[in-house]
């Protein structure tokens, strides 16, 4: 079937040059019919695809022991992480304020206050920028009173409460 849409394709690439709908004068040349690659023909090209696309194993290591909810060790809202990036700016520190899990596209958001100005940062986990997330404090913090986990899983309100957020970063009760 994907053969012969491909087909389709090419012969209705390859008619002569039809009138611009605007305008008489106008003419527009037929673009040149590339033939697909043999590859494709035979209904390989999904693989390629799949192997350039798929995260490597120590990206989807991290997206276990992180992000799933079934790991011990996963980041809840309201932790403090350092993520080190292959591009600049190389690394930035924030409040966990959202995980979006989506099967293996995975997105976080940190946000911190930099010179009185906050700032927010979406990250990939399978992007091939990130190179290693660093946890500086947990969100539960252990058990008893010490330990306090945030009661929202999307902690947007910080955005416009910056004492709240210090108080997160800082450990402290709010």
């Amino acid at each position: 079937m994907l053969l012969n849409t491909l087909r389709r394709c090419a012969r209705a690439l390859s008619t002569a040059t039809q009138p611009y709908p605007f305008s008489s004068v106008a003419k527009i040349p037929p673009s040149p019919a590339v033939p697909p690659p043999a590859p494709l023909l035979q209904g390989k090209g999904l693989m390629l695809h799949l192997a350039q696309t798929i995260p490597s194993p120590e990206k989807r290591e991290m997206m276990f022991k992180y992000f799933s909810r079934k790991s011990p060790e996963r980041l809840l809202p309201g932790s403090v992480l350092t993520v080190a990036l292959s591009q600049a700016p190389a690394t930035f520190t924030g409040v966990l304020i959202s995980v979006r899990r989506r099967s293996l596209n995975i997105t976080f958001v940190l946000r911190n206050v930099i010179n009185r100005t906050g700032v927010e940062m979406g990250f990939d986990v399978a992007s091939p920028h990130l190179k290693s997330i660093k946890v500086l404090k947990r969100a539960d913090g252990g058990a008893g009173k010490a330990g306090r986990r945030t009661r929202r899983a999307k902690l947007h309100y910080l955005r416009d409460s910056p004492e709240k957020m210090s108080a997160i970063s800082a450990g402290m009760r709010r």
